[in-house]
């Protein structure tokens, strides 16, 4: 049988698995039980290497086919077709999704290290496109960033699967570092960018810390998309978010 990247998975119409036990073992870390268990087969890490095999570790990389990228549309699709069947983050196996998927669980494994990339990969793809910013310019950059915000915070309220996602990955520690590491983070880092070259810039104030800028700025988004979900999110709330920060909160003076 063959998955979507075209190689075979080991799997037969019987269900049993006919790759011989010489070739590279999927990384899988799943137990696999031996179709044929009278056979005395020697622990793997006591196994003495092939005369032609080289140690894992000193092969070089396989120059394969290009990944496929229906292959990954699949995958993601499956992870988002088992969660609106009500099925949890947590009981998901990568046998599963592989299954539902009509892939082989090695065509997983090629492209994520594991269920808390994939997972949060799923997210990712669920969620609205990071905006392009120039890199360059100061509040031009934080407002596009700004906007982002408020654009996922609509995405989480329309979406009852994201909404349900985010709750469960907040209930997962490992998958929410991931989360946070990988997509979170490099979103702040380039939101403190932009406020550090709208200061160079002369756009804002220099004696106060970059870090207490930014949480005024992000402050007022986070709390209406994260804390209050009945808080409207209108077109114009960025822009008159960040005028009345510009301008200042005390009393215009006659």
């Amino acid at each position: 049988m063959r998955d979507q990247d075209g190689e075979r998975d080991g799997t037969r119409e019987d269900g049993r698995n006919d790759t011989p036990h010489e070739q590279e073992p999927s990384p899988d870390p799943e137990p696999r039980h031996d179709p044929e268990p009278h056979r005395d087969h020697a622990p793997r890490h006591d196994r003495e290497p092939q005369r032609d095999e080289a140690p894992r570790h000193d092969r070089e990389p396989r120059r394969g086919r290009p990944r496929s990228a229906a292959a990954e549309r699949a995958i993601l699709d499956a992870v988002i077709a088992l969660l609106e069947a009500g099925e949890p983050l947590a009981g998901l196996s990568i046998e599963r999704i592989a299954r539902t998927a009509g892939v082989g669980k090695a065509t997983i494994y090629r492209r994520w290290s594991g269920k808390e990339e994939l997972f949060v990969d799923v997210v990712r793809d669920m969620e609205p496109d990071d905006p392009q910013i120039s890199g360059t310019e100061g509040l031009a950059d934080l407002r596009i960033l700004l906007e982002s915000l408020r654009t996922r915070g609509l995405a989480q309220r329309s979406s009852a699967l994201l909404h349900n996602i985010f709750a469960q990955m907040k209930s997962h520690p490992k998958l929410w570092d991931e989360y946070f590491g990988t997509v979170i983070a490099p979103r702040r880092a380039a939101m403190l960018a932009a406020v550090r070259r709208a200061v160079a810039a002369g756009e804002l104030r220099d004696d106060l810390d970059v870090e207490l800028i930014d949480d005024l700025f992000v402050g007022p988004v986070l709390v209406r998309t994260v804390h209050r979900p009945e808080a409207p999110l209108p077109d114009d709330l960025v822009d008159r978010l960040m005028t009345a920060l510009l301008q200042g909160l005390a009393p215009r003076r006659v």
